[in-house]
């Protein structure tokens, strides 16, 4: 019985501390919404996730639809405390993994009104990360996005 106990800790303990988000993530610009609809959409996106000392460090590069190149990037562990990001609409994240496979984010702009609150869910097979997002844009408007990756 004993065995059984620790057995199944071990494993607990090993399922949580996995993380299914990493990898390269190619963004599924048809299936990626936004309401309102963006003035200046992404027309590519790429993230890449790593490993980074009990969290994670990613890196998205792509473009939007008037050439403007997208290349940001930043560390945070899954404690819930902020962390920043450079070159992004907002300029500080959050996040908490709540399983391998989901995860909730916070992001905001310092003095800003860009403010959203996220859901991050792996899909089980591991080949679709979806992210919603509810929030302010940076002039304060409501907005809803739903953004689907797929796994390279």
């Amino acid at each position: 019985m004993a065995r059984l106990v620790i057995g199944t800790a071990i494993t607990a303990i090993g399922m949580f501390g996995a993380d299914n988000s990493l990898g390269t993530w190619q963004r599924n610009i048809a299936k990626s919404k936004s309401s309102p609809p963006l003035s200046n959409p992404i027309t590519s996106m790429k993230i890449v996730r790593e490993a980074s000392d009990g969290g994670v460090k990613s890196t998205s590069t792509g473009q939007r639809k008037d050439g403007t190149a997208i290349n940001s990037t930043y560390t945070a562990k899954y404690d819930g405390k902020e962390y920043p990001v450079t070159d992004a609409p907002w300029d500080t994240i959050s996040i908490k993994q709540r399983d391998a496979n989901t995860f909730t984010t916070e992001t905001k702009k310092t003095g800003g009104k860009y403010h959203a609150i996220g859901r991050t869910v792996i899909s089980k097979d591991g080949k679709t990360m979806t992210l919603t997002n509810k929030g302010a844009d940076a002039e304060g408007k409501p907005v809803t996005n739903t953004i689907v990756y797929k796994k390279q």
